[in-house]
């Protein structure tokens, strides 16, 4: 992405902001997150299409009066939008506002409002969360974030239109606390410390999944980067069917349980894959619609490979809900174990559970995230 780019898009959110309806009875600091490696930037049709959504944007939101006392949170060269260098800088650049949000307590009032805004793909997303997650309650009283499609994916994004998004900035909001889900293998397996030997948890913010999705995060998260646009979309392909020949596809005992801790749902299945979202209406790997209404818990079994063929393209529209071999239901928390090892992912991330990290569960965690709805 040139420095022409990164301005451009700088300067028209600068804009935006300071003519935003968030917290207006109070003053506002935002801060950017852009990665600028992410499609939305480097993909020339998508990075023109975002052109012209800005400026119209832009003009919608000149409607709105002029606000005083609203600056970016920290100086950059890019009109307070920061970018990522590397793994890991969105996180850093995320601590250090909440370092700030912390240090400028004051009045309620009188306090200014912090607003973060990720400009990437859901690994931006993920590292900025999961530092939010962290945060004393009292500073993620005074921020909320708003996560702008400018990825691939996008599946993390509060909408894949980046218009419908950007008008959280311009027209009435408020501020709603999501929850997270968090992996819990079993104590003193090899994933139990949390991801690279950390004492934090696996957490993701969008779903968080086990067995054949999982497999093929991995292999992209390997081969991305490395092969052609349309050659990578065939190995993902292939990589789905490779799944049953690199792991066992065995038996898992799964119970569900609801908020109260009552068993809500348990079985006993030989399943591909098994799936959480933080809320219904989740999609996955660009899109898909793994969760297309309210239930937040979706299992699939095992089935032949001309079944898994007929019911690929099923998931682009949810319709896979209605065939046989899809489980789904509403829980809180979700339970299994299995005798094999297999893969998990959360919002993109891997980790192998062995045969030690069960039983292992799923669960929500309390509302802890502050992100932007429509009033």
């Amino acid at each position: 992405m040139s420095a022409e780019k990164l301005q451009f898009f700088a300067e028209s959110l600068a804009e935006i902001c300071a003519h935003s309806l968030v917290a207006h009875n109070r003053p506002l600091r935002w801060l950017v997150i852009a990665n600028p490696t992410a499609g939305g930037y480097v993909m020339r049709s998508r990075w023109k299409k975002c052109c012209q959504i800005l400026e119209a944007c832009r003009q919608a939101a000149r409607a709105n009066p002029l606000r005083a006392n609203c600056v970016p949170a920290m100086s950059a060269m890019f009109a307070g939008c920061v970018p990522t260098e590397r793994p890991g800088s969105a996180a850093d650049i995320t601590k250090a506002l909440v370092d700030m949000a912390d240090s400028a307590a004051t009045a309620a009032s009188s306090a200014p409002f912090y607003l973060l805004i990720t400009a990437g793909g859901d690994g931006t997303s993920l590292e900025a969360l999961s530092v939010l997650y962290d945060a004393p309650a009292a500073v993620r009283a005074r921020i909320a974030v708003l996560r702008l499609p400018m990825g691939t994916g996008n599946d993390g994004a509060d909408s894949p239109d980046l218009a419908r998004a950007l008008n959280l900035l311009i027209q009435p909001s408020r501020v709603e606390y999501t929850p997270a889900l968090r992996l819990i293998p079993a104590p003193g397996g090899p994933a139990a410390s949390g991801p690279d030997g950390s004492k934090n948890p696996y957490l993701a913010f969008n779903i968080l999944s086990v067995g054949l999705d999982a497999f093929v995060t991995h292999m992209t998260n390997k081969m991305k980067g490395k092969l052609p646009g349309d050659f990578y979309k065939l190995w993902v392909d292939i990589a789905s069917l490779l799944y049953d020949s690199l792991y066992t596809v065995d038996f898992l005992d799964v119970k569900a349980l609801d908020a109260q801790g009552k068993e809500v749902r348990s079985f006993r299945e030989k399943l591909l894959l098994l799936a959480v979202g933080a809320s219904g209406h989740r999609t996955y790997g660009s899109q898909k619609k793994i969760l297309p209404d309210d239930r937040n818990v979706c299992a699939l079994k095992q089935m032949p490979l001309l079944r898994k063929l007929a019911l690929k393209g099923l998931f682009a529209t949810g319709t896979h809900i209605d065939k046989p071999e899809s489980i789904l239901f509403t829980a809180h928390r979700v339970e299994f174990s299995g005798h094999y090892p297999m893969l998990a992912q959360m919002d993109g991330e891997t980790v192998l559970l062995q045969r030690e990290d069960f039983p292992a569960a799923i669960e929500l965690t309390e509302p802890v995230i502050p992100v932007l709805k429509f009033a």
